[in-house]
């Protein structure tokens, strides 16, 4: 960690996450990055959190909650299609409209890929950028993460199509 950079510990969700949570993926505006079509409810979200097992190679995800040091959750990292028979998975992550801009996505991602790297042996993490979300693609390029092709018109929101950038890490 940098003198710049926050510090944080990922974390198991729990069931005092669920408000958070909801929130989350419940804001619109979010949902053209993420693939949502439609809200979650309390109950969807209370099940799932009830019965995620943590398990990667059961449930091919790990979704993890971003916490400051102060106990504060401030984010969501998710790894999800895993594909332990090819070495790669796929990330997204999430830091909530105040923590921004903090250090704290950057740590988050530096933790996320030592556990990919050191507990799963992962060769490739990979994630799916809109071209206009400026500040995930400079997060991710900062990581070492290249792109490596453009998916055209892949993602619809505001009643069109955009491209998205397929990006890649296999740093070793």
């Amino acid at each position: 960690m940098t003198d710049n950079q926050i510090e944080i510990r990922l974390r198991a969700l729990e069931p005092d996450d669920l408000d958070r949570v909801y929130r989350w993926e419940n804001d619109p505006e979010l949902w053209p990055d993420g693939n949502t079509l439609a809200p979650l409810s309390r109950f969807q979200l209370n099940d799932y959190i009830r019965s995620y097992s943590a398990d990667i190679y059961r449930d091919r995800q790990l979704r993890l909650m971003i916490e400051l040091s102060d106990g504060t959750s401030v984010g969501l990292v998710d790894l999800f299609d895993f594909e332990p028979e090819n070495s790669r998975i796929s990330i997204g992550i999430y830091v909530d409209a105040a923590y921004r801009r903090k250090g704290i996505a950057f740590e988050a991602i530096d933790k996320i890929k030592r556990y990919c790297r050191e507990r799963l042996s992962i060769n490739m993490i990979w994630c799916i950028i809109s071209h206009s979300n400026t500040p995930s693609l400079k997060l991710f390029k900062k990581h070492g993460f290249t792109v490596s092709g453009t998916l055209k018109s892949w993602l619809k929101y505001n009643g069109s199509f955009h491209d998205a950038y397929l990006l890649q890490n296999n740093d070793k």
